[in-house]
């Protein structure tokens, strides 16, 4: 019985890998703003530190694997709730775990997405994410708009997970990163439902090249298999999970 870490595990994705690990026989401890083993709001860095101390208080001889799946989508507000939880929280989380996660050779996947590698991304706002100017960042995507802030928060994780997996394979840990497409879910219904990003959102969807959208569960594997033994040589790689929506979009890049 292996034993995992995951943020963001009562609904959605991360509620679907959660019920795949249980059922598996795993022990899966599940920080959430509600429900789950530990509640927190991890837009808040002391709320966050709590939920790191009590991973630390119940795992002292470390943790299997760890999963920051916690994220909010473009019609979140405000805008800078996206800069929080997607990127600040994931990445600090992720780095106050690796004690834990040496101690058993663990595994990390982040949850990036396939807007990540889409074209017109705002460089500037994803310089200082990875400049860890987490005041800069908020005050200026509260001038932008939603898909900015979902889109850059999504390349800047994604783009420090390539940039750190180097030293942290030195530790034994793999790190990878899985980029969904548009999935069933909570936050996706809140997409669909705003009036400014819904008919875009559905739009895309229906260009989906597998003809549909993702399920939770569909998702949740490739996440348990990153997660396991059966990806033992895979490290600091982006699995896009999307229906063929990379694929078509970018058919040169790889």
């Amino acid at each position: 019985m292996a034993q995992y870490i995951i943020s963001g595990g009562a609904t959605g994705i991360g509620a679907a890998t959660v019920s795949a690990l249980r059922s598996a026989g795993h022990e899966v401890f599940v920080i959430d703003l509600q429900g789950g083993d530990y509640q927190a709001d991890l837009a808040d860095a002391d709320q966050r530190e709590g939920a790191i101390r009590a991973v630390f208080e119940v795992f002292p001889d470390g943790i299997d694997g760890f999963v920051p799946c916690a994220g909010l989508g473009p019609a979140a507000r405000p805008l800078s709730l996206i800069t929080k939880v997607n990127y600040f929280a994931s990445v600090a989380m992720t780095k106050a775990l690796l004690p834990l996660l040496e101690m058993k050779a663990g595994a990390i996947v982040l949850v990036s997405s396939n807007s990540a590698s889409m074209a017109g991304t705002d460089q500037s706002y994803v310089e200082m994410l990875l400049n860890d100017d987490e005041d800069a960042a908020c005050r200026y995507v509260q001038e932008t708009d939603g898909h900015t802030a979902y889109a850059g928060s999504k390349q800047a994780l994604t783009r420090w997970m390539r940039r750190a997996n180097t030293d942290i394979a030195a530790t034994g840990i793999r790190m990878n990163a899985v980029a969904p497409g548009i999935t069933r879910t909570l936050l996706t219904d809140k997409v669909l439902a705003d009036q400014a990003l819904g008919k875009a959102m559905q739009d895309f969807g229906d260009t989906v090249p597998l003809g549909h959208l993702a399920e939770p569960n569909e998702i949740a594997s490739v996440i348990c298999f990153l997660l396991s033994r059966g990806a033992s040589f895979m490290s600091g790689t982006v699995v896009f999970v999307d229906g063929g929506h990379d694929a078509m979009l970018r058919p040169d890049s790889f």
